[in-house]
């Protein structure tokens, strides 16, 4: 599905954030952004409220929107959650995953192949998504699945980012593989620890990140 337009300034905006263009406490003009991004005040005033959301921006009474710091080391144990909230997240799945919901999760990892040989990075990155909500929902721990749903959400654009570093989608595409056969198999440790590997970003990765988002700043 074609992202709304607020949906798409939110992630045009974001990235701009992550790659530090708008850098930290950069206040975000809507008449200037408006210009730059082609867009009217309504969606655009609604992407800001989705990035205050996700805490990338403050939005303050009577002086607008403010970009927040995001510090690495912020990042980093921000990844560490995730990967352990979608290990257990796995680890359920393994064992309670419907044969609906196992059907919905290879549908979503088979368009992320279609997508990833169209070298749509963006399309690949929904699909991908969709991928990940569908192991949460099938942990049938409703808590759980918000909270991992919530972060995933604040880490988007560093997860949509680390796709554009090379052979990422590939590696990517293969993991999630590994997953899905550990829950078709009904493996649980397996399901858990494939997918922790999966989102970590320990060591050469997490450097990966950081430099892919100093290149496309300087770009």
């Amino acid at each position: 599905m074609k992202p709304r337009r607020s949906e798409q300034l939110r992630e045009a905006i974001e990235e701009h954030i992550a790659i530090g263009e708008f850098a930290p406490g950069m206040r975000l003009d809507e008449t200037q952004l408006a210009l730059r991004f082609g867009a009217s005040r309504t969606p655009l005033r609604e992407a800001l409220i989705q990035l205050a959301a996700l805490g990338l921006v403050e939005i303050r009474p009577r002086r607008g929107a403010t970009v927040c710091a995001v510090e690495p080391r912020t990042l980093f144990e921000m990844f560490q959650v995730m990967a352990e909230l979608e290990a257990m997240c796995a680890r359920l799945a393994a064992r309670r995953i419907s044969h609906d919901q196992l059907r919905e999760a290879r549908a979503a990892h088979e368009l992320c192949q279609t997508l990833a040989g169209a070298n749509d990075l963006d399309g690949y990155y929904r699909a991908n998504q969709r991928f990940h909500f569908a192991i949460y929902a099938a942990s049938q721990n409703q808590f759980l699945c918000d909270e991992a749903k919530a972060l995933h959400r604040k880490l988007g654009v560093y997860r949509r980012l680390q796709l554009r570093v090379r052979d990422r989608v590939k590696t990517s595409f293969d993991e999630h593989e590994s997953v899905l056969k550990a829950l078709e198999a009904g493996n649980s440790d397996e399901a858990a620890s494939s997918l922790r590997a999966h989102v970590e970003v320990q060591g050469e990765r997490f450097a990966d990140l950081i430099a892919s988002l100093q290149l496309m700043k300087a770009a």
